[in-house]
């Protein structure tokens, strides 16, 4: 088993490549076309779609968008939570109808329920002419609240009562006005944790959460990443006027490698300066905004038992009654083994990055990010292989 398919978190990553090398002409191939990239993928609603899990997703969003009703969408930070929302107004009873959406850490506190709910002219100082606010902005459309997590606590019985009523009433007017609106929410935040916290109100929480739905990450789709790879590429090429046509394996290889811990959004940006950097039409590994340093300064020798315990996997002896002692869990084991297999590669190599990827089966990135990943690579530890050499007189 190749070290690349285990990301940090032992999930496989070489699941991304399979269905480029599933074709006997792809297993020699060095160069990938945008065609080959996203061969197996669909786009739904401005979704791209092509693992199972988005697949189980589209499913519940097809479930959900007959209905106005309100929808929590739970995900990390960059992973198309408001594509989701998009997808539910597309494919919902009123697709014509207004798509709003608002980033409820952008509310001005003394303004907040003004921009929320609207207010009528004289309401407050500067109030000189009616407002609808984002409610009423909806009417007949869909209204989408990211970030729902950053309310402020006492905006939330009322934003409760528009849920529950579906009627607003604007800062400084006696009357209350009618919405036909689908409520999506977005959060990033553990938003049943801040319930217990008194940070957000529970009949709120349970109201918002009766229809949910979950984003996973990209790390659990990684299987997708090439897909998104030509995605990126084609919409940065009729951005920026460029004709990139194909990737190295390289290149991919280190793309699904990454952890992509800002998720869809991270990885939009780093396609967007590769196709910004790359001189040809071609993106090669040394085109991607990575840090990595190929340089080989002078190293002094240190021993593995310096680095891990016993030079090896110090993992408890004896059955059942040492189970509370063991240290290990199975992502920890994956990982001490692999940081061992790595520093066995390099003194193997005496410090040559390109010939210990070689041994180990990776690309010379990974083997880059392994050094980044174990702190093999600061000051200059991950330099400290090499065997020592008698200076000539």
């Amino acid at each position: 088993m190749r070290l690349q398919e285990y990301s940090a978190n032992g999930t496989p990553v070489a699941a991304a490549m399979n269905n480029l090398r599933a074709e006997p002409a792809a297993a020699a191939c060095e160069w990938f076309s945008l065609e080959h990239l996203a061969h197996g993928s669909e786009r739904v609603g401005g979704m791209v779609v092509r693992s199972a899990q988005v697949r189980k997703l589209l499913k519940t969003i097809s479930r959900l968008s007959p209905y106005k009703a309100t929808v929590l969408i739970h995900g990390e930070s960059g992973t198309g939570k408001e594509l989701v929302a998009r997808a539910l107004h597309t494919l919902g009873s009123a697709p014509g109808g207004p798509f709003v959406t608002f980033n409820c850490s952008n509310l001005v506190d003394t303004l907040a329920e003004s921009q929320l709910f609207g207010h009528v002219r004289g309401a407050f100082t500067d109030a000189r002419e009616d407002s609808l606010g984002y409610f009423r902005s909806a009417n007949g459309g869909t209204l989408f609240l990211d970030e729902i997590g950053e309310l402020p606590l006492r905006l939330q019985p009322k934003l409760l009562r528009a849920v529950e009523t579906h009627e607003i009433q604007p800062v400084g007017s006696s009357r209350c006005y009618s919405v036909d609106i689908r409520l999506v929410a977005a959060t990033n935040r553990d938003l049943r944790a801040m319930v217990k916290a008194g940070q957000f109100r529970d009949d709120l929480y349970y109201r918002l959460n009766a229809a949910a739905i979950v984003v996973p990450p990209l790390r659990e789709r990684s299987e997708a990443i090439p897909a998104f790879v030509a995605h990126f590429i084609e919409h940065y090429n009729r951005l920026f006027g460029k004709n990139v046509k194909e990737v190295s394996r390289a290149a991919l290889d280190a793309l699904c490698a990454n952890q992509w811990l800002g998720n869809v959004r991270e990885l939009g940006h780093a396609i967007e300066s590769a196709v910004l950097m790359t001189e040809t039409d071609r993106i090669d590994i040394d085109d991607l905004p990575f840090q990595h340093d190929d340089a080989t300064p002078e190293a002094v020798g240190v021993p593995v038992d310096a680095i891990l315990p016993n030079g090896a996997l110090d993992l408890v002896e004896g059955g059942a009654d040492t189970a509370k002692e063991w240290p290990y869990s199975l992502d920890a084991v994956i990982r001490e083994a692999s940081k061992l297999a790595l520093i066995r590669a390099l003194q193997a190599t005496e410090g040559n990055c390109h010939r210990a990827a070689e041994l180990l089966g990776v690309s010379r990135y990974t083997v880059y990010r392994m050094l980044n990943r174990f702190g093999l690579a600061e000051g200059r530890t991950y330099r400290t292989f090499r065997k020592p050499t008698a200076r000539r007189a």
